[in-house]
């Protein structure tokens, strides 16, 4: 990952990327340029704690997202989380990160539908002393006011263009271009034979085919 001298606007996409696909690459690619940040750090989990678990093993899925990270300059491999013994706790990724990155402003991504389920998240507060968190829209998942997270959203919600020194604390809300694949359906069809080209790249297939993933259904 990027050295710990520089000062720099990184944003961070977790997840267990089982198998990484266009899904989570070309939004990831709008929300840089829309923040105008330096670089997005791809970060697979080891042990979600909100999945009971993983179709291939942590391994083969850092490999994938490094296969992505090769063809696009904008990405990188975070493997801290991977790396982890335990479950995967966004508090202690994010203190690491800090100890080893001082200098850098760190913007977590998530969709709304992981915004609404904040709260339950360990120690979610916290996280806010941390990172900001970069919210985009997410099909049938809408923020009312009876959420317990919508006061802390309607406090800490950013203008782009407002923002100034702050390093962390901040919401920002996004829009992309909604994309319709996700992991699940992208399994069913490895398992039936077929190959989704027009939803994972071309590199990750190969490396699907040459390790016979995704062969029984998930």
């Amino acid at each position: 990952m990027t050295g710990a001298k520089l000062a720099m606007r990184i944003g961070i996409l977790g997840g267990t990327f089982d198998p990484i696909h266009f899904g989570h690459i070309r939004p990831v690619l709008e929300i840089k340029s829309q923040l105008n940040l330096d670089s997005v750090w791809l970060m697979p989990n080891h042990i979600p704690p909100h999945k009971k678990s993983t179709v291939v093993s942590t391994e083969q899925r850092l490999a994938m997202v490094d296969l992505v990270c090769q063809q696009y300059s904008e990405f990188e491999l975070c493997d801290i989380e991977a790396r982890r013994s335990g479950p995967s706790y966004l508090l202690t990724t994010l203190k690491e990160l800090h100890k080893l990155y001082p200098t850098h402003e760190f913007f977590f991504l998530i969709g709304t539908d992981s915004l609404v389920s904040l709260p339950t998240w360990h120690q979610w507060q916290s996280l806010f002393n941390l990172c900001h968190f970069v919210v985009s829209t997410r099909n049938g998942w809408q923020l009312t006011s009876d959420m317990p997270i919508f006061k802390e959203y309607e406090q800490r919600l950013t203008r782009m263009d407002q923002h100034k020194s702050q390093k962390s604390g901040l919401i920002f809300q996004v829009n992309i271009t909604p994309q319709a694949y996700s992991s699940t359906h992208i399994r069913q069809q490895l398992a039936l034979g077929l190959s989704p080209t027009e939803a994972v790249p071309s590199q990750v297939l190969k490396f699907i085919a040459e390790k016979n993933l995704y062969q029984t259904p998930a």
